[in-house]
């Protein structure tokens, strides 16, 4: 295979009237996927030189899901521009991506005229898909494709406030998925519940996954995320069998308590990412599903969505789950601050990722690609890029890595060097807190920490005192009703840190 595409084709000619996604309001079979797919991609070949990105602004629903397929078969690569983004953020995503045609729909046509004054460059989903598909130009495009085309731009934060657009070919896709479906089972029987939004990668797993192997990809409608009990409803209404989704999206359920009233059975697996699972919340779950997988997912965007997994012993112990081992086809190892390798169990290390499943770089930005996709230091006698995580890790006796925060994350407090993830754990682990996030303010040298629970703060500071040393324990301590999250389920650092210096 060359191009994610020949997923969608061979799942068609095998299973071509299963329904291959659904939303809230339709449903489209895997040859309905596959014609709307090439009606848009050949009115976008006509209006495109190939290699060029698109933008899609609109909801995730089943005609966005057969516009990142129609962009492809014009031999371009999409990138989602989410409605719900605030318009500073998706004008910043518009001046780096300099896509000259815009596909929208009614619903956001008046948000897309404002974000573009090309009013030209903007493509109705509709009228795209009334186009009569011309199979002769489809053909030429694909024949003059190859798996390094790029697939899809997601963007990320940057360092620099100027979000970073991640490129992802096809080879890539194709290397993961393929790898990633059969190491967990999932296969043509399987209905995939999608809870990450279209612009964040989490979603990649869920739509190539579900089209390569003939599966069914249900996409959960977001206002479910904000009522838990008629979440689990549309999850057993719709008989859902694997969730690939954010921490903080089962956390939602698990805080409140919502397993009580209802349980998935038909759930077999659960694989999560994005932040540590707390490991009073994965208790929950997997004391409601005895008989279900649960699966530690560990990846950045750059390495096309994980390049280690854990699939969680029922008898462990540890509070702390490890990332676990590589996939097959990807090396990860850790390097000290002198570009050593690291081998010994306990030492920490960055965590560094090479293999096909790299990007090969970030859009339009060669200084950030340079500063992240570098030579491999352990690697002086040919060309070998590997991606620096910025993360950190080390070994345990087994040979599982175990992420030890971010490289950033590590402050300086009362003179003595800390992450911020070891004092969430330790407040994580007490009976009565839900949820925590610490903040660090360089400029006054404090340290903050928010909490969900049912303690006031002198009680949590008493408690904490028989926890931590009083350099690691929060000098103000701030219980709030929620935590705020970004776009992608992540707990939103940058808000909490802003709310704390503006005070």
């Amino acid at each position: 295979m060359k191009n994610v595409l020949e997923f969608l084709e061979s799942s068609a000619a095998s299973v071509g009237e299963k329904i291959a996604v659904k939303d809230a309001r339709s449903a489209f079979t895997y040859h309905q996927l596959l014609e709307s797919s090439k009606s848009i991609g050949t009115a976008l070949a006509q209006k495109s030189a190939a290699g060029k990105p698109i933008a899609v602004l609109m909801e995730k629903s089943c005609e966005t899901l057969a516009a990142f397929f129609g962009i492809a078969y014009a031999g371009c690569c999409y990138t989602l521009l989410n409605p719900a983004l605030p318009a500073t953020r998706l004008n910043s995503i518009r001046e780096v991506l300099q896509a000259q045609l815009v596909i929208t729909d009614s619903e956001h046509l008046s948000l897309a005229k404002e974000l573009f004054s090309d009013e030209s460059s903007l493509l109705d989903i509709t009228a795209l898909l009334a186009q009569e598909p011309d199979e002769a130009l489809l053909a030429g495009i694909r024949a003059g494709a190859t798996d390094t085309d790029p697939l899809y731009i997601n963007f990320t934060s940057g360092s620099t406030g100027v979000p970073k657009g991640v490129i992802i070919n096809h080879r890539s896709v194709l290397d993961f998925i393929s790898v990633f479906t059969k190491t967990f089972g999932i296969d043509s029987s399987d209905i995939l519940a999608n809870q990450a939004p279209f612009d964040f990668d989490v979603s990649v797993k869920d739509i190539y996954s579900a089209i390569s192997t003939g599966a069914t990809l249900v996409l959960v409608p977001k206002q479910l995320f904000s009522a838990p009990t008629e979440l689990l409803d549309y999850l057993c209404e719709n008989d859902i069998t694997v969730m690939i989704w954010a921490v903080s999206a089962l956390c939602l359920i698990s805080t409140f308590h919502a397993l009580d009233y209802k349980v998935p059975e038909t759930v077999k697996k659960i694989l999560f990412s994005g932040e540590v699972m707390p490991a009073k919340h994965l208790k929950q779950w997997m004391e409601k599903l005895p008989q279900t997988t649960f699966v530690n997912l560990y990846g950045p965007t750059e390495i096309t969505c994980n390049c280690t997994y854990h699939i969680v012993n029922r008898e462990e112990e540890n509070e702390v789950l490890p990332i676990g081992k590589p996939f097959d086809n990807e090396r990860v190892f850790l390097l000290d601050d002198h570009n050593k390798l690291i081998t010994d169990s306990g030492i920490n290390g960055e965590i560094c990722v090479a293999g096909t499943a790299l990007s090969p770089g970030y859009f339009n930005a060669p200084e950030q690609t340079a500063k992240a996709f570098v030579q491999n230091p352990l690697n002086p006698f040919y060309p070998e890029i590997i991606y620096r995580t910025g993360d950190l890790g080390h070994y345990d006796e087994s040979g599982n890595i175990f992420f030890s925060g971010r490289k950033d994350f590590q402050i300086k407090h009362m003179g003595h060097r800390t992450e911020l993830e070891e004092i969430e754990r330790a407040i994580h682990g007490i009976d009565g807190i839900r949820r925590c996030c610490c903040i660090f303010d360089e400029r006054k040298s404090k340290l903050y920490g928010f909490y969900i629970g049912e303690f006031e703060r002198r009680e949590l500071f008493q408690i904490l005192k028989d926890k931590l040393p009083e350099f690691m324990i929060p000098g103000a301590l701030r219980k709030v009703e929620e935590l705020p999250l970004t776009k992608n389920g992540k707990i939103d650092r940058k808000q909490l840190k802003e709310t704390v210096i503006k005070k």
